[in-house]
């Protein structure tokens, strides 16, 4: 082997380890779901192709289109949220004052937490005889059914997902704040301009592609919310099942000795899709807003 042809192999030889474990969890799996995605396998029957007759009884069943108007919601209400509150929340425990370490770390903790033991404690907090209804049965007023109604259920855990998104996304606004010029602060101060006015005209515009990165990530995640909501409304997906997300319904249908894997490898296809479609529109929006 010549030395030109050493030089030029030596780099892939140390990506081959990763690349092989990318191949084989990642896109492996991919192109077998979409595969799969057209033909009428079960659990324990490889199935044959059917075409797009799936994605065609997606058009016909009833919770396909209830968990994706729900996780569509998550969306629209989760993610305006999580942009706008770590920010806010970033500016808040920017400044160097004593003891602001250990808001930073309060604020942090509920990341670090598992999630599933967060639901459980939010499940009993919110319960009729939890401590929400307890402080509320003191000033008189009567149990709300946080985990019994149909919407008050689907808000408590969009609730859920943001307050343990908080600290996550404030991390990475604390990184973006620490690149913005206090000069220009002071000389906006010096004109007289509020906290108002350079919060708009000058930490929002210099946090954009900051914003634009938390906004997409978040609306991935927000798009394939599941363990929030399957742990405080149970498998069914709540009252008559009209909580359940789109990947509680790939969950649902695709496990079991009886699983429609065909079903639900379709079903996760649509979640790419979308998921890559939301990715793109924040991505053209913020290219749209810097011409």
């Amino acid at each position: 082997m010549s030395a030109r042809t050493h030089r030029a192999a030596s780099p892939w030889l140390f990506l081959l380890p990763g690349l092989v474990i990318i191949a084989a969890f990642s896109l492996y799996p991919f192109i077998s779901t979409v595969g799969t995605a057209f033909t009428d396998a079960r659990t324990l029957t490889p199935g044959h192709w059917v075409g797009l007759r799936n994605f065609q009884d997606m058009l016909d069943d009833e919770q396909f289109w209830t968990g994706l108007r729900n996780s569509t919601l998550y969306v629209l209400l989760v993610v305006p949220c999580t942009v706008l509150l770590p920010l806010l929340l970033a500016l808040l425990v920017q400044k160097q004052v004593p003891g602001i370490a250990f808001f930073r770390s309060s604020f942090y903790t509920p990341v670090v937490a598992s999630v599933v033991v967060v639901a459980l404690i939010w499940v009993w907090m919110l319960d009729d005889r939890g401590l929400v209804n307890g402080i509320l049965g003191y000033f008189g007023t009567g149990p709300v059914e946080f985990l019994g109604d149909q919407w008050l259920l689907l808000f408590s855990a969009m609730a859920l997902t943001v307050w343990k998104g908080l600290g996550y996304y404030m991390i990475i606004y604390l990184a973006a704040l620490a690149n913005v010029p206090k000069e220009l602060h002071e000389a906006a101060a010096v004109d007289g301009a509020g906290a108002f006015r350079r919060f708009v005209s000058i930490t929002v515009p210099a946090m954009r592609s900051t914003m634009v990165l938390v906004g997409a990530l978040s609306s991935v995640a927000a798009f394939k919310v599941f363990t929030e909501v399957y742990l405080m409304a149970g498998p069914t997906g709540g009252p008559a099942g009209e909580d359940t997300t789109i990947v509680m319904l790939v969950q649902r249908v695709g496990t079991g000795l009886s699983g429609r894997t065909g079903y639900a490898s379709a079903l996760s296809v649509v979640i790419f899709v979308v998921t890559l479609g939301l990715m793109l529109l924040v991505l053209r929006a913020d290219r749209k807003d810097g011409e």
